[in-house]
Formats: C-alpha cells, structure tokens, sequence
C-alpha cells in the first residue's frame, strides 16, 4: 500500500517529439509534454473541450525506451508520481516546477505516418 501514496495514471497524447539531455555520469533524462482533454456541455448546450498540459520526466530505461519509440501525436499511458521543485533563476526570480517522473510508459495508439501528419 506504501507505493499507492503518490501515484499519478494519465492517458493523453504527446505534443511534440521527446527531448532527451546526457549527463557526463552516463546518465539521460527524457521530457515530455502530454495533453489530456476532456469534453464537457456548458450551461448553454455548447461542447467544451479542457485541455491540460502536463511534463512528465523520465530517466534512463524508460527515458530511452520513449525517446526511441515515441513521437509527437501518438497516444500513451504513463505511470509515475508527483514531484514538486523550486528553482530561483539568474534574476533571482523563483520557478516552480510540477512534474511527473515516469516509471512505466506505454503506447496506447501507434498513429500511421499519414494520420500523424495530417493531425500536425
């Protein structure tokens, strides 16, 4: 029950090609960009579609596995939990950063070369 404290499931779509960063200690680290949508009527009977973004953080085996087969538009599943970060920037300005840092990643929908296109 431990591991069910901090666990994020989301379903969505990526929005644009991995990004992968070595590190000199051999290291990588692959980030992502998913949406996920959902599609709701509003008082006046109009469809409204939320889209939110999310970055999700993924190192070493999963980061490669993603990097490798995964690309803009293709639907997936990732597991992870929440990390919640802080940085103060060259003007002393702090950022916070929410993320999810992966552990399982999934395909849900491999996208033919035409469809993905056409969705670009």
């Amino acid at each position: 029950m431990k591991s069910l404290r901090n666990q994020v499931q989301l379903i969505g779509r990526l929005g644009a090609n991995p990004e992968m960063k070595e590190f000199s200690s051999g290291n990588h680290k692959v980030t992502i960009s998913v949406a996920t949508s959902e599609t709701y009527k509003n008082k006046a009977g109009d469809q409204i579609t939320d889209t939110q973004w999310h970055r999700v953080v993924a190192w070493n085996g999963t980061g490669t596995y993603i990097n490798k087969y995964m690309s803009k538009g293709d639907e997936i599943m990732v597991q992870g939990k929440l990390n919640y970060s802080s940085y103060d920037d060259k003007n002393g300005i702090t950022h916070y950063v929410t993320e999810i840092i992966a552990d399982q990643v999934l395909i849900m929908q491999k996208l033919d070369k035409g469809e993905k296109e056409s969705k670009s």
